[in-house]
């Protein structure tokens, strides 16, 4: 399928803005996961602003697509997403993890617009997705639930039980997206505990594999519309990503999975945003 020029700079230019809504919920000496949130901010603005159907006027709308944040650490990447799509104000964001907020560090259903579940708990989204899914298909509502997990996270057993349910039962109408950054909480996957080879983990158990390029917008609109025309079984997205990436002093650095900014590095990483 061909995408227009101005529809990928819009795109692109909502993943700028999401990042640096996500640098903006840090602030100043408050860690927080720049880390996972920016290389997933080309998918989740693929997924908001293009694919996603909703209403953010009601978020409980029977008719829309379902959006689940499985590595729920990354909860202020989402928040970004929700406000700049306008189920609440942008300027909450720079109440993310006080006291009183209802925008806390991991999604909360229960307090938050826009959110499907609470997860954060690493393993359980793609099992609460499948669940959604099925439940919409005994409704005959046509739409998809997305899930997106890290490919630390995929070390989870959990994660693969979910895999093997929904290929069992051929839930066509859902789309795992893996973000392969390649480093988890304490170093690089490969040395914690390698979940690779994903793509044939994932064909063992019945489901469609796409790999992609996870900041190339186009390649990301891609697998998403392709994963639509995919009947009989689940469709998994590998996207292979830069962790933090878009600040310079971030990308690839573990220590910024959960990192604190200082005043300096604060508005450095803005300026490189800006």
């Amino acid at each position: 399928m061909e995408y227009s020029e101005e529809l990928i700079c819009n795109l692109e230019e909502k993943a700028r803005i999401l990042r640096r809504d996500v640098v903006k919920s840090i602030g100043v000496g408050v860690a927080g996961h720049i880390g996972g949130s920016n290389s997933s901010a080309d998918i989740v603005s693929a997924l908001y602003f293009y694919k996603m159907h909703y209403d953010p006027r009601n978020p409980g709308l029977p008719d829309r697509d379902r959006f689940l944040l499985s590595k729920g650490h990354v909860a202020i990447l989402q928040y970004a997403a929700l406000a700049e799509a306008g189920f609440f104000p942008v300027e909450d964001l720079e109440t993310t993890k006080e006291i009183g907020s209802y925008l806390q560090g991991h999604p909360d259903v229960l307090k938050t617009p826009g959110i499907e579940a609470g997860t954060g708990s690493l393993g359980q989204g793609l099992s609460i997705g499948l669940g959604m899914a099925l439940g919409l298909k005994l409704d005959q509502i046509d739409r998809k639930v997305y899930v997106l997990v890290g490919d630390g996270e995929v070390e989870e057993g959990q994660i693969w039980e979910a895999a093997m349910a929904a290929g069992n039962y051929k839930a066509d109408n859902l789309v795992a997206i893996v973000d392969k950054n390649g480093l988890q909480a304490n170093g690089p996957v490969k040395e914690r505990m390698d979940s690779n080879p994903l793509r044939e983990k994932w064909e063992s158990f019945g489901w469609n594999v796409l790999e992609i390029d996870g900041h190339d917008m186009r390649e990301i609109l891609g697998a998403l519309d392709k994963a639509d025309t995919v009947k009989g079984k689940p469709t998994v997205i590998i996207a292979r990503t830069v962790k933090g990436k878009g600040v310079s002093f971030a990308e690839n650095v573990v220590g910024y999975h959960n990192g604190t900014l200082t005043e300096e590095t604060y508005e450095q990483a803005l300026k490189e945003l800006s």
